[in-house]
């Protein structure tokens, strides 16, 4: 009589493929969900900057001392301050040209500190060393 073969159990490879699949999907699709940035804007560049990825919902400053919100052109800081409600108020992000003089920048922050913003975070590239 022949003896029997313990079945070996089989790895769900299939599943695991499945499974890492769907991740990469879900990643790609939850990265392309904020807005790109004007593609004519330079950033200022850091090399010790601790923070995240730009915010869709930053102020950008051209190098000119333009203002523009989601792609349109805002007046001024005060009408961009109007448009945000109260738990935005509290953390208010610039994105600047890296043209852009530092004493406009700092008028701005200062204009957006007066006008009610708790906080001005100025959003910058990583340097790349």
């Amino acid at each position: 009589m022949r003896a029997r073969r313990p079945k070996s159990e089989r790895e769900p490879t299939i599943a695991l493929i499945n499974i890492v699949f769907l991740m990469l999907i879900f990643f790609l699709v939850a990265g392309t969900l904020s807005q790109p940035l004007d593609p004519g804007l330079k950033l200022v560049s850091t090399d010790d900057l601790e923070g995240n990825t730009p915010p869709p919902d930053a102020l950008v400053v051209h190098p000119d001392g333009r203002l523009s919100h989601r792609g349109s052109d805002i007046a001024s800081a005060e009408s961009f301050l109007a448009t945000l409600d109260e738990a935005a108020l509290e953390t208010v992000r610039l994105v600047p040209d890296r043209d852009l003089p530092a004493a406009e920048l700092v008028d701005l922050a200062r204009s957006l500190r007066n006008g009610g913003a708790g906080r001005v975070m100025i959003v910058s590239e990583r340097g790349l060393e």
